[in-house]
């Protein structure tokens, strides 16, 4: 697991408007939509952007050997992927996304640091915030990016695959906590991928990602947070695994958790298309009792 930091996760629009010439900065539109949205978030970011941000494709950038959505790819490949974005050892490094709700910059947060890079923070407030407040955007292709020299080592300890989650089940040692909406954690509603079964991991609890944000995108308070995690039935006296439908919006409740001063946390990367695209796996259909 990495090394706990004291530096936030998050960055202000502001932080951001007044570093945007700085030479080690590098900006990344990590928006990704699921497909039944109907947007194409490639399309959203030539329409407009921050200034000199580049386009981080979740699904280009990830395990292509696997029929599950975007997994976390080898570390020579999102070395050499990070590089062509012109991302060196040494960037400073801000994701955001333009879902409002921090639905996928998390996700990009953080493969930077499971893959070993600590200088990487996710926009509080996202692209919303940033053209609400009326600051500077760019639109069309960037121009070529001066290859970078990033360097990527995984580090397991971050990361949970189905056979971990099997031993769960057994152990409880840790506790699992599925980012997805209610109904979807309970069955009532279908899943937006064909083939996927309704329901939850047994002895996992619910905590939509899109409760972890205020109206205008940021991230809530931190006692504030607190008192949502608490409400979830999580306690924060427990290593945590986040969950959610393919590794996406677990990734937010990660971000939370590194905000509290949280650090044992791991992300199940295959989630719930993995877990409920089989036919092995037991499922639960309804919401465990609170604590």
């Amino acid at each position: 697991m990495p090394e706990p930091t004291s530096k936030s996760p998050l960055v202000s629009t502001e932080s951001l408007g007044l570093r945007l010439a700085s030479p080690r900065l590098r900006v990344l539109d990590g928006s990704w939509y699921l497909p039944s949205s109907g947007r194409d978030p490639y399309a959203e970011f030539l329409a407009g952007h921050v200034p000199n941000a580049r386009f981080f494709d979740l699904d280009e950038i990830s395990d292509r050997s696997t029929p599950l959505p975007h997994m976390l790819p080898p570390a020579a490949q999102f070395a050499a992927q990070a590089s062509a974005l012109g991302i060196d050892h040494d960037s400073e490094i801000v994701v955001y996304d333009g879902s409002g709700v921090n639905l996928s910059a998390a996700r990009v947060w953080w493969t930077f640091r499971a893959f070993g890079h600590r200088e990487v923070a996710v926009l509080d407030g996202g692209f919303g915030k940033w053209q609400r407040e009326g600051r500077p955007i760019e639109r069309g292709l960037p121009p070529p990016a001066v290859a970078g020299n990033f360097r990527a080592w995984l580090d397991p300890s971050v990361v949970r695959d189905l056979g971990a989650i099997r031993r769960n089940l057994r152990s409880h040692r840790e506790l699992v906590v599925d980012m997805r909406s209610s109904g979807r954690f309970t069955g009532a509603e279908p899943e937006p991928r064909p083939g996927i079964r309704a329901g939850h991991i047994p002895g996992s609890v619910n905590l939509p990602y899109t409760d972890l944000v205020t109206e205008d995108g940021t991230l809530v308070p931190p006692e504030l947070l607190r008192a949502k995690l608490a409400a979830a039935g999580i306690d924060l006296t427990r290593p945590v695994i986040a969950t959610c439908g393919s590794g996406t919006s677990a990734c937010a409740l990660v971000l939370a958790l590194e905000v509290l001063g949280h650090h044992r946390h791991a992300v199940y990367d295959g989630s719930w298309t993995e877990w409920g695209g089989r036919e092995d796996t037991p499922v639960e259909t309804e919401s465990p009792p609170r604590p």
